[in-house]
């Protein structure tokens, strides 16, 4: 008798990485036969991919974890997998924390899921998959693709050489490898022939594609390349290390028809003494000519950027410094986090740590003013016309979509008035008004 096709259900978590982690196990699962619900309570087996990078991405996929637990305790679910950065960062340890977990299986097993998730269906006994990471390169091809169809990332490398004191992502994911050059063609050239019309370019250090592999200037060589694909029209670049922004990376997006003129540029902090026990590369004087510079080159640049309050040791001045700096900087985005006390960091046991509700405060402060920042940016748009990327379109010719300026699932949004295009389609909008972030355009 042949046996029943597994149904599995799967939850992806956490960044963009590991978002396409999740889309290639997806198109494994798909390839081996098995069913794919969009109703996780109702399958077989759930696989989590997680996140592990900061306690509250930790807190989340216990939390998925633990429902996915009562789901198998009330019998609509028959086995858990937890995969991806937490087991990474945990281990077998995830067993005691939470109950229900059948297997943990480690970024290392990533492709082999389908045959994972066979063994742990048929089998009663729980199971690790933690082999040690392999150092080979990461190959993304041959995706099932969970954003909208007319988007997608494109990884250009996997792992990171800096070492942060707070950060845990060379820990979890290994040392910088970079794809060749022919196999990231391949993969974009993939999605376009899908009907990827914007290629969102990503990695822990955008700006250090192909420093393992001794290529001079291999980000920009690598974005000549990728704009000669036919059908992909937006190149938008994210997580860019400020040192690793050159002259010929600038030429290259100034010169280009594709690259947007956006860049995602986490900074961390501004204060030269914070930014040294960061063990971050910049001063506060290469950030400021760096961002003068790109206002030259690019004056219609929109600028993103990330930034931690409460690092250990962070007077009111220094706090009161970096805010200074984000009035005078003006970005168009920014994220900032509380500083989390991860362990394995050197960050975790320095001294100086900052009470929570010193840095609660400090993060309302912070993005209080960029809020007016923000605010008053969109103000000045209005009246204004520009192309929108339709992502959605509702009843009554509502939409949704996205200018160059604004990314997708972090930035806000165009809200488009009588759109008459189908999701995929880029329109002509002039900006009628604001919502709070959000863009009010009517399409022309």
């Amino acid at each position: 008798m042949e046996e029943r096709k597994i149904i599995v259900g799967f939850v992806s978590l956490g960044c963009p990485k590991n978002l396409v982690d999740s889309e290639r196990m997806l198109a494994e699962i798909a390839k081996a036969g098995l069913l794919i619900t969009a109703e996780p309570e109702g399958a077989d087996v759930v696989v989590i991919n997680t996140c592990g990078f900061i306690a509250p991405a930790k807190a989340e996929a216990i939390e998925v974890i633990k429902e996915a637990a009562g789901w198998k305790a009330g019998g609509t679910v028959k086995k858990i997998i937890v995969a991806g950065c937490l087991p990474e960062r945990e281990g077998a340890a995830l067993f005691d924390e939470t109950e229900g977990v059948d297997a943990v299986v480690g970024l290392g097993q990533r492709d082999a899921i389908a045959e994972i998730i066979k063994k742990t269906f048929y089998s009663g006994e729980r199971g690790t998959y933690l082999e040690k990471r392999p150092e080979a390169i990461v190959d993304d091809r041959s995706r099932l693709l969970i954003t909208p169809s007319h988007w997608a990332y494109l990884r250009i490398s996997e792992g990171c050489d800096h070492r942060c004191s707070f950060c845990t992502i060379p820990a979890i994911r290994g040392r910088l490898r970079s794809k060749s050059q022919e196999m990231l063609i391949a993969e974009a050239a993939e999605l376009a022939a899908a009907g990827v019309v914007e290629l969102n370019i990503i990695a822990q250090d955008v700006t250090g594609y192909g420093r393992d592999l001794n290529i001079k200037n291999g980000l920009a060589g690598l974005l000549r390349e990728l704009e000669k694909i036919e059908g992909v029209k937006w190149i938008r670049l994210m997580y860019l290390y400020p040192l690793g922004i050159t002259e010929e990376l600038l030429g290259t997006i100034a010169a280009s028809r594709k690259i947007v003129h956006y860049l995602d540029i986490p900074i961390q902090h501004i204060n030269d003494e914070i930014l040294k026990a960061m063990r971050r590369p910049d001063t506060k004087e290469q950030i400021c000519r760096l961002i003068e510079r790109l206002r030259v080159v690019l004056p219609d640049v929109v600028l993103r950027t990330t930034v931690i309050v409460g690092f250990p040791g962070e007077s009111e001045g220094q706090f009161g410094e970096l805010v200074e700096f984000i009035k005078w900087a003006r970005f168009d985005a920014l994220g900032c986090f509380r500083f989390y006390r991860e362990s394995g960091t050197a960050a975790a046991e320095m001294g100086g740590q900052v009470p929570d509700e010193v840095k609660q405060r400090r993060y309302d402060e912070l993005m209080v003013a960029q809020q007016q920042i923000a605010f008053a940016k969109n103000k000045k748009r209005v009246g204004s016309t520009i192309d929108c990327l339709v992502d959605s379109v509702g009843r009554k010719k509502g939409g949704r979509g996205r200018y160059y300026g604004q990314a997708p699932d972090i930035d806000s949004v165009c809200i488009i008035q009588n759109c008459r295009s189908a999701a995929g389609e880029f329109v002509n909008a002039k900006v009628v008004g604001v919502k709070d972030y959000d863009l009010v355009v009517r399409q022309i």
